[in-house]
């Protein structure tokens, strides 16, 4: 990839951009993702079969190669819950609430997902990037600026997502893993884009 190209990246939150932007830069990657929002119903079920049916859906209205990506925030005690709902459970509960619904249990163990979906155009299959961050629950601390950040610490480090450095978020989040095996998929696919 000698230049940069761009690709739609199908999201309404900006600062979802912004941080996938950052990365690519961070890995001196020659792509930009350029904002498409589009409408797109919110899935239930399988965080696989969520961002496999909304790459779908936006590569089909957007009629070229569209990324997607869906995030989920996974308790362990709770089987997974909130997952791929984390969004509704945020604005619903806030982050009081979430770190309330493990109050019953020892185990604030979690885990951050992220899975990026590339279609390559409306008749084609997705093809699906799943990145994982362990870490743990632990009450709301740092910038309130972006979901939940500031209740998930990531292992290995005594700062939440919301306290760290974006530098350093950015080189060990869900995004980040998931988005690097993309970025590398695409090195080998050039011609998809």
């Amino acid at each position: 990839m000698n230049q940069k190209k761009k690709i739609l990246f199908v999201t309404g939150n900006k600062n979802k951009a912004k941080e996938v932007n950052k990365i690519l830069e961070m890995q001196n990657v020659p792509i930009e993702a350029e904002v498409l929002d589009l409408d797109l119903p919110e899935f239930q079920g399988d965080p696989v079969d969520i961002a496999k049916e909304k790459c779908s859906l936006a590569a089909e209205k957007a009629t070229s190669p569209v990324i997607c990506e869906d995030t989920s925030l996974c308790y362990n005690a709770l089987n997974g819950l909130p997952g791929p709902y984390i969004k509704w459970f945020l604005t619903s509960i806030g982050h009081q609430g979430l770190n309330n619904l493990l109050a019953a249990y020892e185990d604030k163990s979690a885990y951050a997902q992220c899975i990026f979906g590339f279609c390559q155009g409306k008749d084609y299959e997705p093809k699906l990037f799943i990145g994982k961050t362990n870490g743990k629950i632990v009450p709301a601390r740092g910038p309130n600026n972006f979901g939940w950040d500031p209740i998930f610490q990531p292992d290995g480090f005594d700062k939440t997502y919301a306290e760290l450095p974006s530098e350093v978020k950015n080189s060990i989040s869900h995004r980040s893993k998931a988005l690097t095996k993309l970025i590398e998929f695409l090195k080998e696919n050039e011609d998809l884009l």
